[in-house]
């Protein structure tokens, strides 16, 4: 392994499936999400694997908020964690947010299995998709993207009008945001979504 990154590995260490989880723009590696999702991926016996880009680690040690680094630093993490990462069993890539939707600029280029996404962000706030979605028509990698059905960055309403590839399969979540939260009236908890979240994944990975 790279001593150039530092990575948070939890589950078993011979594990047949491997998935490396990226963070969003505003959270680091170990949030209480990332946390909560990585913990209860890896209690299914899939080893998961956290890392951090250059801003979030100046972050941690600065204690100042960066914005997130440029497209072609954070695509050149990646690339370099999925090198790092390669010779694992079957190797999955994922990310929250920016995090996954970098992986999907990559993941056709990269020794992987599939990828997911949790919290595809097709577009900027109140803003249109531009160039965010282009890869995504003719993806040839497996990609499973976990979307709470108000997302603001792609409703279930506006994603279903999108020109995807048939290889990428979406999961919903009733009422949930950006983050998998619905509201109280939709009769569903976050916790429940983010569990529905994780079982999803795993089930796309297993098969």
């Amino acid at each position: 392994m790279s001593t150039e990154i530092n990575y948070l590995v939890n589950g078993p260490s011979d594990a047949a499936i491997t998935l490396i989880m990226a963070h969003g723009a505003g959270a680091a590696m170990d949030s209480d999400w990332m946390n909560d999702v990585s913990n209860q991926i890896a209690e299914a016996g899939i080893k998961t694997v956290r890392f951090e880009f250059p801003y979030m680690v100046e972050r941690r040690s600065t204690g100042k908020k960066r914005p997130p680094n440029t497209q072609k630093i954070l695509l050149g993490t990646w690339k370099k964690v999925a090198s790092d990462w390669k010779e694992e069993k079957r190797l999955f890539l994922s990310g929250k947010s920016m995090g996954g939707r970098m992986a999907s600029l990559i993941i056709d280029d990269v020794s992987a299995a599939g990828m997911i996404c949790f919290g595809f962000p097709f577009h900027a706030f109140g803003k249109p998709p531009k160039n965010r979605i282009d890869h995504l028509k003719n993806l040839s990698s497996k990609l499973l993207i976990i979307q709470g059905e108000r997302d603001t960055m792609g409703t279930q309403e506006e994603v279903s009008e999108y020109d995807l590839s048939k290889a990428i399969e979406i999961h919903w979540l009733k009422d949930g945001d950006h983050s998998f939260k619905p509201r109280k009236k939709s009769g569903f908890t976050h916790e429940e979504h983010i569990t529905s979240a994780c079982r999803a994944a795993v089930e796309f990975m297993q098969k």
